[in-house]
């Protein structure tokens, strides 16, 4: 993996803490030469991200809502200025309101349908839109999904259909950018005990079910994820868009 990424630019969004796999992502793409670009959701979250961006050297650190239009205008323009240019992109956020994660579909409220819609899934739609006149020679996006877009998890909830958008999404993205030499995929991992997995209830059980069921017998690692995604962003995967990818140790193939 060492200099497979050497020259590239790429911006990293979602990091809450060590245990987040955009954090993963992130030590990969620098350890294989990239320079990175890293973003925090708030003066709360600051102290928690900014320790990992000083250990992959980050050479932008700016806060991104992505709720908040300016916010998501003013990183473009600062990455533009500094460098000119960007390579890939990673977008590894999501939320819910806690109700309607936790309440059945049928529950869900329409501001929380709406609210998991617009970060979990429009926010990747407005981050390809910005990237796009940056990607001048080509370049990759890369989201990640949950194996509950496919099929119905016990406890996933309203979060299943907002990734089965984000999995549509990365496809049409793929087919309108593709053109331009810009390809769109998704990681999909196994559970892992990650900030966000923990919002779900019973989430253990999911966690010693994958163990027990997946072919591999046992759960993958942030650092199996952020090789995949290191993959997916070089040139080794230069035809390889609109693809879901899972790292899963076979899960998904377990009926």
């Amino acid at each position: 993996m060492m200099n497979l990424l050497e020259g590239k630019r790429g911006l990293v969004i979602g990091i809450a803490n060590d245990d987040s796999i955009a954090a993963g992502c992130a030590r990969a793409f620098q350890k294989a030469g990239a320079q990175l670009a890293v973003t925090y959701l708030d003066e709360r979250a600051k102290p928690f991200v900014q320790s990992i961006a000083q250990e992959v050297g980050a050479d932008i650190f700016l806060p991104l809502d992505v709720q908040d239009d300016a916010q998501l205008d003013a990183l473009f323009e600062h990455i533009e200025a500094q460098w000119g240019q960007l390579d890939f992109l990673l977008h590894s956020i999501a939320y819910c309101p806690q109700d309607d994660l936790h309440g059945r579909v049928t529950d869900c409220s329409r501001e929380g349908f709406a609210q998991a819609m617009d970060i979990s899934c429009h926010s990747f739609i407005r981050l390809a839109k910005k990237a796009e006149p940056l990607m001048k020679n080509g370049g990759c996006l890369l989201t990640v999904s949950y194996y509950g877009a496919e099929k119905v998890i016990d406890n996933y909830n309203i979060m299943g259909p907002v990734k089965a958008a984000l999995e549509a999404s990365v496809r049409y993205l793929a087919a309108e950018l593709g053109p331009s030499g810009i390809r769109v995929n998704a990681l999909s991992p196994g559970p892992m005990k990650t900030r966000a997995a923990s919002g779900i209830a019973y989430f253990d059980t999911l966690i010693d079910d994958a163990r027990a069921r997946a072919p591999q017998r046992r759960l993958v690692t942030l650092e199996d994820v952020g090789n995949m995604a290191t993959g997916l962003v070089s040139d080794y995967a230069r035809n390889v868009t609109g693809n879901i990818a899972f790292v899963d140790a076979g899960y998904n193939v377990v009926s």
